[in-house]
């Protein structure tokens, strides 16, 4: 496999930084915003972007995780059993502006999932979606508000996101099998 760094620790940083402000911009402060990490590397994301508003305006803003695994259409129902994850609203999601965050957006499936799953716990003013990296290759018309990075991919290409909170390191690469054109 070939890995290739695309975002070092210095640009995730900028990059969280950058989405945070233009949060805050967007919204026109943070009344009635909440964050909402998905997991797995969206639910550290969220809480990095939280500390950044936090930084720069004083306010805290709510963060909640969310598993989407319940809301899958890709993964088979018995091994979905062993990768569920906690799912936990900071608020009554009710008339809030929501923040989905992830780490990449790919096809827009998972975003498809994740919106099925905020709108059980109910109905939001609006959803609006974050994310770290944009590879393209959409297969549902869905796209995001914030990006950190537009990076486009070939379909046989991986980007890989690491977190600190997660991985041990901060860093996102493009791998691509040996011999895939």
């Amino acid at each position: 496999m070939n890995a290739h760094v695309i975002l070092s620790a210095e640009d995730i940083r900028r990059a969280v930084r950058r989405i945070a402000h233009e949060i805050v911009e967007r919204n026109r402060g943070l009344s009635a915003v909440a964050l909402v990490g998905m997991h797995t590397r969206g639910v550290p994301l969220a809480q990095r972007l939280a500390q950044a508003i936090r930084e720069f305006e004083g306010d805290s803003v709510p963060v909640g995780e969310l598993d989407i695994g319940l809301y899958r259409d890709d993964i088979p129902s018995l091994e979905l059993r062993s990768r569920l994850q906690r799912t936990e609203m900071p608020v009554d999601i009710d008339g809030w502006r929501i923040v989905l965050v992830d780490d990449v957006l790919y096809t827009g499936r998972s975003i498809r999932a994740a919106m099925d799953a905020l709108t059980d716990f109910g109905r939001p003013a609006s959803i609006q979606l974050a994310v770290l990296v944009d590879r393209g290759h959409r297969e549902l018309p869905i796209r995001p508000d914030y990006v950190g990075k537009n990076i486009p991919t070939a379909l046989q290409e991986q980007v890989e996101v690491l977190l600190e909170e997660v991985d041990g390191l901060d860093e996102v690469r493009i791998t691509r099998t040996e011999g895939e054109v």
